[in-house]
């Protein structure tokens, strides 16, 4: 038979750096054969350290997230599967094998924690990176290696001066009193017979190190520790074990300074410290586990875009992309010479960076300046690299304090290695280039967790998130990265049932008291992404796994807001009204969140929160809030079904009623008007499905006449924004869809681009017609907007019901603007690939449909088609 007759792409639910790395339990998942639409059952042959297992007759259309089919793994099994599907009385060929791993399991780990001998003050005004040595002495036929490692801090690991592994800025950040999981690494080639040196460089990362807008230190705990074992199996199958433990020392080398947010100041001239014994067990540590995340890696190059020499004798250089990462540089001058480089997203109009965009102040205090920094002393030897891997930085542009040969700078991009699954061209440049800017912002919030911005504050913000999943799930394979982050948000959650507003929490507001974070903890739209992210991970990737994992804080966040709307209330209302039970209202909510800020008549841009905020804090933003209870309610009652939770199922769907009731009581007139007035509001009302059908139309009128208010311009924020452009072009008015997102007058997303953005920016006016800049550049909620480009431009989205793509329909929205467009997606299923050009009065769709999935082509005279796994393509005149 073909390699098309048989399954592909076998795969586990985990992680792991150059091999996949489970935990006892690991889901398996394959797509089906090519011209398949469908499996029956399938076979299975697994080999766990090389015993043969057969499950054999299994009847099952599922071939996503299948259980586990053996006992659970013990520690460090190999494990070798293939799969074979059936289909009535059909079977396909027999896969390809696929191989993985269980990790080092909790129970067996015998190294010690180990920590650095600090001194009581830091050098050079921060804490140095500590090495910690041990060794191992080995005989002879090495047959097979593996080392375990892991942090509280941020770890590098070397076996005889090579570095164990590809992963950076490990153990990754997880929310440390719960969580930290572990790396494994095959070392097999870097070992030899005899003594070996085995080697951690361990700085604080986010564990100890600066954390937040307002760069808290400490956040998780107060001692940086270690912990590594390594696995040797020799080819007469005796094996040696040894592990971190008081033998170790530790000393300070050539890291003087390592921040993961401030930077790293490398000294090639620094003497090493004297070797200390290590403190053992000084700390204490939740139980080790595995991610189920991809690595962050460096995982492209950029040469700059050009070198400018500033007056004074620096020199400014443009990497043409801003992006997450750091610099290398080979040009360090001769012994002694000291390089400082700052890093930024902006240039000042003398053509110098500038970072004070970025700097924070609380109210009442003093601001917080924002700092990138890296600094190198050369020793002068040949071949020295200075290459920071201990610090992260946000920017596209770098200065430093002198001028090198622009042939030695290059930025090196780091963020968790995700597999892009989707492509987008079209015949509008400016699209293309709004395409890039968005996926280039996700990129550079995506550092082992989603970020709001990979400057100012790093933080993984449940809202950002929460906007931008069903985007970034089109545009890169994130169910693991997301399945991680999402471990922290449970870890983090409050007694009560609250979500707090981002995580992994630094404030550790569930242990520690803060009475300014609890204030504004529990809002809509906010905590709402512990329902919502694992359903759009179920909808995308079929992952069941991350509804069981995430349904006991999905129920808990939702009761918490019932209970909050039965008994709380805004001050505008009585409570009186039976169907007020229903609106929450009553407590803290970030509301639509960063509208176009309005401007006072001298021209400057006046902030609604810093200008007056307890009106902002104590306005009512039940509407927001109200909506987002009814969708997650929904939302709930989809998952309870899906896990066959019927009762549970049957009772959310109930409340979700009478809460969508209670809505349209308070905020929706019999005309379709909203309340409030605003297009947030109709955005959110349509693409809730709040709105009874028979007002659509009116309520969707009423939005297109506010933006024609509005001089053709949107006016939504953070929350509404990504739904904007569906829902006008959904109501009728595509037109207004495509008038608003080719908008070039601010607020606009060509407008950014037009001034010079490579990335999206956190405001709509991020940099004034003066140059200066404001708030974030690197933001990327708003950038969800490209998923309009995906399932309307483009005309490739999932049928109405389906999970995981089995059923998609590709229905292109036309606009003069933009005469063709192709485009594919690589999912669950297979790779989706389509195109359409318009030529000659004549429409042209094609498609291709992977195995597994069937698909509905709709032209725009209404004319439907139907299509299995294959090559479809036809011509209707537009």
């Amino acid at each position: 038979m073909s390699v098309d007759a048989a399954p592909y792409d076998l795969r586990v639910a985990t992680g792991g750096d150059r091999f996949p790395v489970s935990e006892e339990r690991p889901a398996l998942s394959w797509k089906l054969p090519a011209a398949w639409d469908r499996q029956d059952g399938y076979d299975l042959r697994l080999l766990v350290d090389g015993a043969e297992r057969a499950v054999e007759g299994v009847v099952s259309a599922r071939h996503l997230f299948v259980g586990w089919p053996l006992p659970p793994l013990r520690s460090r099994q190999s494990v070798r599967w293939r799969v074979r599907t059936r289909r009535g009385e059909e079977r396909s060929a027999w896969s390809a094998w696929h191989a993985f791993e269980s990790g080092l399991l909790n129970d067996d780990w015998s190294a010690r924690w180990i920590s650095p001998h600090e001194d009581a003050v830091p050098r050079e005004g921060g804490r140095p990176a500590y090495v910690l040595t041990g060794s191992v002495r080995l005989g002879h036929g090495i047959a097979h290696a593996r080392l375990y490692a892991t942090a509280l801090g941020l770890y590098e690991a070397f076996v005889n001066g090579t570095r164990a592994g590809t992963a950076e800025l490990a153990p990754g950040s997880t929310s440390y009193g719960d969580t930290l999981h572990a790396q494994a690494a095959d070392v097999t080639g870097l070992l030899r017979s005899g003594a070996n040196d085995l080697e951690i460089v361990l700085s604080d990362g986010w564990y100890r190190g600066c954390n937040g807008t307002w760069r808290k230190r400490d956040c998780w705990g107060t001692t940086t520790a270690a912990r590594l074992q390594l696995h040797v199996r020799h080819a007469d199958g005796t094996e040696t074990v040894v592990g971190t433990d008081g033998s170790w020392t530790s000393r300070c080398g050539a890291i003087v300074r390592a921040d993961l947010m401030d930077g790293q100041t490398t000294d090639f001239t620094a003497p090493p410290g004297p070797a200390h014994p290590v403190l053992v067990d000084a700390v204490t540590a939740p139980p080790i586990s595995w991610s189920p995340a991809p690595p962050v890696r460096r995982v492209e190059r950029r040469a700059p875009l050009s070198v400018t020499r500033l007056a004074g004798g620096a020199s400014i250089v443009d990497f043409g992309q801003n992006a997450s990462g750091w610099i290398t540089l080979t040009d360090l001058g001769p012994s002694g010479t000291r390089t400082v480089i700052d890093h930024g997203e902006h240039l000042d109009p003398t053509g110098d960076l500038t970072t004070s965009h970025l700097d924070s102040q609380r109210p009442g205090a003093a601001p917080i300046p924002f700092v990138q920094r890296d600094e190198v002393v050369s020793a002068g030897r040949p071949g020295e690299v200075f290459e920071p891997r201990h610090t992260v930085h946000g920017f596209r542009y770098a200065r430093l304090s002198r001028h090198v040969d622009p042939a030695s700078v290059t930025m090196r991009v780091v963020h968790t290695d995700l597999r892009p699954t989707a492509t987008f061209a079209c015949s509008h440049d400016d699209l293309n280039r709004l395409h890039e800017a968005a996926r280039w912002s996700f990129r550079g919030n995506a550092v082992d967790l989603p970020t709001d911005c990979p400057t100012r504050e790093r933080l993984g913000w449940t809202g950002d998130y929460q906007i931008f999943a069903p985007t970034a799930a089109r545009l890169f394979e994130v169910d693991g990265f997301s399945r991680k982050w999402l471990r922290s948000v449970r870890d983090d959650q409050l007694a009560d049932g609250r979500v707090v507003n981002s995580s992994p929490d630094p404030n550790r507001l569930k242990t520690h008291d803060d009475p300014m974070a609890e204030a504004i903890t529990g809002s809509a739209g906010w905590g709402d992404a512990v329902v919502l992210v694992p359903w759009v991970l179920y909808e995308t990737y079929g992952d069941t796994l991350a509804l069981a994992e995430n349904w006991p804080a999905m129920r808990r966040w939702v009761e918490w807001a019932l209970a909050t709307a039965r008994d709380t209330r805004h001050s505008s209302r009585t409570g009186k009204l039976p169907h007020e039970r229903y609106l929450w209202d009553g407590s803290f909510h970030w509301g639509e969140w960063l509208e176009p800020k309005r401007r006072a008549p001298d021209g400057t841009l006046v902030d609604p929160v810093m200008s007056d905020p307890i009106a902002w804090y104590t306005a009512d933003k039940g509407e927001v809030g109200t909506a987002y209870l009814y969708r997650s309610t929904r939302t709930i009652a989809a998952v309870a079904g899906v896990l066959g939770h019927d009762e549970d199922a049957a009772r959310y769907r109930e409340t979700a009623r009478k809460v969508r009731d209670a809505w349209r009581t308070e905020f929706l007139d019999a005309d379709g008007r909203t309340s409030a007035g605003t297009q947030a509001g109709y955005v959110r009302a349509l693409a809730f499905g709040l709105v009874p059908p028979e007002l659509r139309e009116k309520a969707a009128r009423h939005l297109v006449d506010l933006i024609g208010a509005a001089g053709g311009h949107l006016g939504t924020g953070f929350l509404a924004t990504a739904d904007l452009l569906p829902v006008l072009a959904d109501t009728g008015h595509a037109d207004v869809a495509y008038a608003v997102l080719l908008r070039r007058t601010s607020p606009s997303w060509l407008g950014m681009l037009d001034r010079g953005a490579t990335t999206i920016w956190e405001d709509w006016d991020g940099v004034a017609d003066d140059g200066t800049a404001t708030a974030s550049l690197n933001h990327y909620s708003k950038g969800a907007v490209v998923g309009f480009l995906h399932t309307h431009t483009l005309g490739l989205r999932q049928a109405p019901g389906s999970v995981a793509w089995e059923s998609f329909v590709v229905a292109p929205v036309l606009d003069e603007a933009v005469t063709w467009a192709e485009g594919t997606f690589d999912g669950p299923q297979g790779r989706i690939a389509v195109a359409w050009r318009v030529a000659d009065g004549r429409l042209t769709v094609s498609a291709d449909v992977p195995g597994g999935s069937r698909a509905r082509i709709r032209f725009p005279d209404g004319t439907t088609f139907s299509a299995g796994p294959g090559h479809f393509s036809r011509s209707r005149p537009v």
